[in-house]
């Protein structure tokens, strides 16, 4: 039986030993260099487009844009759902208005969470700006049922954890926001939660039904129109959303929301304050005004 010599290895050949030293001149360093990228282009390649987000992208520069002075403010608030279709909606009306919605420090686009969160942040929003329009939605944070802990984060549960807004107290936080907002003068538009789909970790099916019903109560008393994005997302089939008991929805889902959301904005441009006719409110059977088409 033949005896291996250090650094041989049994039943392996010249070609073998030739790249064995080959990695050794080479470096860890430099192998890993040629190496890794490739992975990682690979990995890249392999991520489903479902999974990836429109606005989880770093880096603030797609955020920024020159607003037209000789042209009308539109200001878009709400949670990631409308953070997901605020450039499709600014790409659709570009030239006619100028989009805006509330952003963070360092440039990236600020989630409006909650309705309380709402009323703590409501008037550094809307700062000083004439607003022409004011798209906005609070909904699905109010709903959420979470589990806090003592540090200060928190998980869905909707098993063990409560809603961050109880119904009873969401149609007051509402109407608190209306009247801030109607100060503006702006035309306002409210835009009804979107669905909540099945297996959703902290939100249960038919709560966003319940919330929109109170919510169109809130807006028929305050006479403002609705841009009725739970009908539309009630009817998305299953390839919109990013997966499966995922409320937020793939860049196509975005792009068609966007449209409904671009062409509500349109009208009301157009119209001012154009009579408000009757429309079904989104979810149920209760009839709320929302702008005449």
């Amino acid at each position: 039986m033949q005896e291996s010599q250090p650094g041989n290895i049994p039943g392996k050949g010249k070609n073998f030993m030739e790249t064995r030293k080959l990695f050794g001149q080479l470096g860890r360093r430099k192998f890993l260099g040629l190496f890794l990228p490739a992975t990682a282009a690979a990995v890249l390649v392999r991520q489903p487009e479902a999974y990836s987000s429109p606005f989880d992208t770093p880096g603030a520069n797609r955020w920024e844009f020159t607003p037209d002075p000789a042209l009308p403010n539109v200001l878009l608030i709400g949670d990631s759902i409308s953070i997901g279709y605020t450039l499709d909606v600014r790409r659709l009306l570009k030239g006619k208005a100028n989009v805006f919605r509330p952003m963070n420090a360092n440039g990236t686009p600020a989630n409006c969470q909650n309705t309380h969160y709402g009323l703590e942040h409501i008037h550094s929003w809307l700062g000083k700006r004439k607003w022409s329009v004011i798209h906005f939605n609070w909904g699905l944070w109010d709903l959420c049922y979470r589990v806090r802990q003592s540090n200060g984060n928190s998980h869905h549960d909707k098993i063990h954890g409560v809603q961050d807004v109880p119904i009873a107290q969401y149609p007051k936080n509402l109407e608190e926001l209306v009247q801030i907002l109607k100060r503006t003068k702006a035309t306002l538009i409210w835009a009804a939660t979107t669905v909540v789909p099945p297996h959703e970790a902290g939100r249960k099916v038919g709560d966003e039904v319940k919330y929109n019903r109170v919510a169109a109560e809130v807006m028929r008393r305050n006479h403002i129109r609705t841009d009725d994005l739970y009908a539309l997302t009630s009817k998305f089939p299953a390839s919109s959303f990013r997966a499966p008991g995922n409320v937020h929805y793939t860049s196509a889902g975005y792009e068609r929301i966007a449209e409904q959301v671009a062409s509500a904005i349109s009208g009301a441009l157009q119209k001012g304050h154009a009579s408000l006719g009757p429309a079904r409110h989104s979810g149920g059977d209760q009839l709320v005004r929302q702008l005449s088409v």
